[in-house]
């Protein structure tokens, strides 16, 4: 898969998703540090790119919809983060990706949990 790390992850996440045989660009590496949220989505998009994320910003699906996109994956860290628990949650996700989809979907992963945004046309379900 695919993936685009924000600016808020180091090489030691990059490594991660390395290790497990993903294709991984990073903001940093492409000089888009500081550039708008909107900007992003719309990169990550046009490159087929499913964003990793701490920005809580990218959990709007108002503003970020998730099925316009490779899809979006917001890390919520607890108050006093360590980086055992930012990895902790990285390799949860990558043990997880081959369970479910992850293009035009929003991933929320949290210790102890992932939840996946579900879209409108998978809420309505035959009757």
């Amino acid at each position: 898969m695919k993936f685009k790390l924000d600016e808020n992850f180091g090489t030691r996440t990059r490594q991660l998703f390395l290790a497990a045989g993903h294709d991984v660009s990073t903001v940093g590496s492409q000089e888009l540090c500081g550039c708008p949220d909107r900007r992003l989505f719309e990169i990550c998009g046009l490159e087929g790119r499913c964003l990793v994320t701490l920005d809580i910003d990218f959990g709007d699906v108002t503003r970020f919809p998730p099925d316009r996109s490779a899809g979006v994956v917001v890390l919520r860290l607890p108050r006093n983060p360590t980086l055992p628990i930012l990895e902790s949650l990285v390799s949860a996700l990558l043990r997880t990706l081959g369970d479910r989809p992850l293009a035009g979907r929003l991933w929320m992963v949290e210790p102890g949990r992932i939840r996946v945004h579900q879209t409108e046309a998978e809420l309505n379900l035959p009757e």
